[in-house]
């Protein structure tokens, strides 16, 4: 059993200038609203979908898309990946997976005019995957609200000090805390897979991406609140890691270009 990403860069057989098309894509974690959402990020990764660089049969949304439900948090760029995900509702199937920083289902739908529900099924290939936000397995988060929010309060400030991320991810990733939810995630979701059949189990909600081999698959695709963000692909019954990390320029808020540096790990045959 191991933990792999996808580091492959653009070409040489990837998605780009060819009609391949993957089955889904899953992104978690956005938490738009907050200071330490990806949100320019984003938009130039929606926009390589709106462009057609990028295809896939449908865009899964796997949990806290939003930090919270007030919209007074959202700035410029937080309203740009929103109105990308409408425009792309047009063409693409988008299945957004409830988390437990997002609202009512009812408020989402009306927002975006896309489907919502607790987990979803993706079939790919012979196999299928079963994708759920995680928040279930953490009975920690519940149990103990305000140790949870010391200890966001303590990543954001680390984030906010440190541009990087460097000094926010190694507190996180040597936190006993940390390491004991990113496991109690991984195992409730790999014995809930059981119950459905599923060759492979898609989770967000640790912001901790990994994908891990077994008899059951366990992938986790991440977070946009980091660099770089990170996100899976499900390619004819194949989970995929990789990440994304794009230069910005001073028009990315208003016009997103698409770069092809060999940065940005995309679909690799």
């Amino acid at each position: 059993m191991h933990s792999r990403t996808d580091r492959r860069p653009i070409g040489g057989g990837g998605l780009e200038g060819t009609l391949f098309t993957a089955d889904a894509v899953i992104l978690s974690d956005i938490h738009l609203g907050s200071p330490a959402c990806q949100a320019v990020q984003l938009s130039l990764f929606l926009q390589r979908f709106v462009s057609g660089s990028y295809r896939t049969k449908e865009l899964i949304l796997n949990g806290d898309v939003f930090d919270s439900m007030d919209f007074r948090r959202l700035k410029k760029h937080h309203w740009k990946v929103l109105s990308l995900l409408r425009k792309l509702s047009g063409s693409v199937q988008i299945t957004w997976v409830c988390g437990n920083h997002d609202g009512p289902s009812e408020i989402i739908s009306h927002l975006l005019g896309v489907t919502v529900v607790d987990r979803h099924i993706i079939r790919s290939g012979s196999k299928s995957a079963l994708v759920l936000h995680g928040h279930q397995f953490d009975e920690f988060v519940e149990e103990h609200p305000g140790i949870t929010w010391l200890a966001d309060t303590v990543y954001r400030f680390l984030q906010h000090i440190d541009r990087t991320h460097r000094v926010a991810r190694f507190a996180k990733t040597n936190s006993k805390v940390f390491l004991r939810c990113v496991e109690k995630v991984r195992l409730g979701a790999l014995e809930h897979a059981r119950g459905y059949s599923a060759s492979a189990v898609c989770c967000g909600h640790t912001h901790h991406a990994e994908i891990i081999d077994g008899a059951i698959q366990y992938a986790n695709s991440g977070s946009w609140t980091e660099s770089p963000c990170t996100y899976l692909s499900v390619i004819d019954g194949s989970v995929r890691l990789h990440r994304f990390a794009e230069p910005i320029n001073a028009e990315a808020y208003s016009v997103i270009p698409v770069y092809d540096n060999g940065l940005v790990p995309a679909f690799a045959n």
